[in-house]
């Protein structure tokens, strides 16, 4: 046997340093493009202008752009990281700012900490100018949006201002959050013991969207809110009638549901069946005792699963379903008019499938913590629920960029983590030349991501201002 390492070709001999700009995260190149061109930082900086009182040191308009991409770019949320970034000049130069205006750990932990309790609402106003934003650009017919609470598990951290015992078994905050497809349109930062429907915040939630929605968008689109049994509660349901809008949420079984259900003859079930799976149900109105309105009630119980087996009595878990579409309302005229469609559109099996389309929100609340991070930093809750809310708004510019993109190289579904591997995690190598800064990429990886459809892409269709 002859082998031996010299013989080996392209072997290397030696290391050497470069004094050349490099870039471990081109990709960033993209965002920032596309960041810049929304003028989400303008929007964020005039609204909390109060913050800067000085001049010097790092501006707001690049605290933001710099936060933004921070969170895109995913590689390590400790606040400490930011003093690393500040030493790179090729990280500096994919996110198009220069080397003395990169913030340190210290100045991104003054703005957060100087942000209070009263001012960390004006974040909300900003998720809700997206939403808006978005509205305009994709002009849907009908709205529909799911209302949840996501768990945010802190319970390995440090004692923590509003670390409390959720109901998942672990401490942590739980938010309430509101959803319009993949994005997250509006947020309550809440401690974790905020059950589902603590206090006002959801009423509160509901009529300040449905008033953005009808002052901004349109007067007259139907809005249909969605939720689980953990929202069961008839003021809500009045409140969604009263403002003309339609509402989907689960209920409670109770044993009056159960003997009403249990004393239907058998030719008013119906079966309904959807990606192989199969339902039985009915549907009649139900009024409790302490409610002055009876609404329609839909009863569902799985019997087969999707590859079409019976399932067994114990595993067929009863679903109570209430809701004001069908009824003689303004609602259900509103959907009518816009599906031009008799029975499809408010019949039973339709009630049943947008009740099933809450696991959506499921999924996006999977999406943000793959995006984000669930253990806050800070032990002020101010402090940390304004870390919280610009996470969700850099998580709703990342789900834009997807759908604003519209490329096949960057599918919409892919979530953050895949997103970072094969889109961010690219090498680029900086350079100055013709009075022009150009960044250049291995040729392999730009055809294969056809980096420069993706550049021409990168920019706003509609900027927010």
């Amino acid at each position: 046997m002859t082998g031996n390492n010299s013989n080996v070709k392209n072997k290397i001999d030696k290391i050497e340093t470069t004094d050349d700009c490099l870039s471990s995260r081109a990709g960033l190149v993209l965002v920032t493009r596309y960041i810049k061109s929304t003028r989400i930082c303008h929007i964020l900086s005039n609204l909390f202008s109060f913050i800067k009182k000085s001049s010097k040191g790092t501006g707001l308009h690049s605290l933001f752009h710099q936060l933004i991409c921070f969170f895109f770019d995913g590689s390590n949320f400790h606040l400490t990281h930011f003093d690393d970034l500040a030493r790179d000049g090729g990280y500096a130069a994919s996110i198009e700012t220069s080397g003395k205006h990169m913030a340190s750990s210290h100045t991104v932990k003054r703005f957060f900490q100087a942000i209070s309790n009263v001012r960390v609402w004006l974040f909300r106003k900003v998720l809700q100018q997206l939403f808006i934003w978005r509205l305009r650009i994709e002009q849907p017919e009908l709205i529909k949006l799911g209302i949840d609470t996501m768990v945010m598990d802190n319970d390995d951290a440090l004692k923590r201002e509003g670390v409390d015992p959720t109901y998942k078994k672990v401490k942590g905050f739980q938010p309430l959050q509101m959803y319009w497809g993949r994005f997250i349109i509006d947020t309550i930062f809440r401690n974790g013991k905020a059950h589902s429907n603590h206090g006002n915040h959801v009423s509160r939630m509901i009529k300040g969207i449905v008033q953005l929605i009808r002052k901004h968008y349109s007067k007259d689109v139907p809005i249909v809110f969605m939720a689980d049994t953990g929202f069961y509660d008839n003021e809500l349901f009045k409140l969604c009638d009263r403002l003309q809008t339609g509402f989907v949420f689960g209920g409670k079984m109770y044993d009056e549901i159960k003997d009403i259900v249990k004393d239907k003859p058998y030719y008013e079930f119906s079966e309904y069946k959807k990606n192989g799976k199969t339902w039985l149900f009915c549907e009649f109105e139900d009024k409790r005792k302490s409610w002055d309105t009876a609404w329609r009630t839909i009863y569902t119980k799985p019997i087969a699963d999707d590859e079409g087996q019976i399932l067994l009595e114990f595993a067929r878990p009863e679903t109570i379903i209430y809701t004001n579409i069908g009824m003689d309302n303004s609602i259900t005229r509103a959907i009518l008019e816009v599906k031009r469609t008799e029975e499809k559109t408010i019949n039973p099996q339709a009630i049943i499938t947008l009740y099933h389309q809450r696991g959506r929100d499921e999924l996006v609340n999977r999406g943000l913590k793959d995006f984000g991070v669930e253990q806050l930093p800070f032990k002020r809750f101010a402090a940390n629920a304004a870390f919280y809310y610009m996470l969700v708004i850099s998580f709703f510019l990342f789900e834009s960029f997807k759908y604003d993109i519209n490329s096949e190289t960057i599918p919409v579904e892919w979530y953050a983590t895949t997103f970072r591997r094969r889109c961010l995690d690219v090498a680029g190598k900086i350079v100055r030349t013709g009075r022009q800064l150009i960044m250049k990429i291995a040729r392999p990886v730009f055809e294969l991501l056809q980096f420069d459809l993706l550049w021409e892409k990168s920019v706003c269709p509609k900027p927010l201002i």
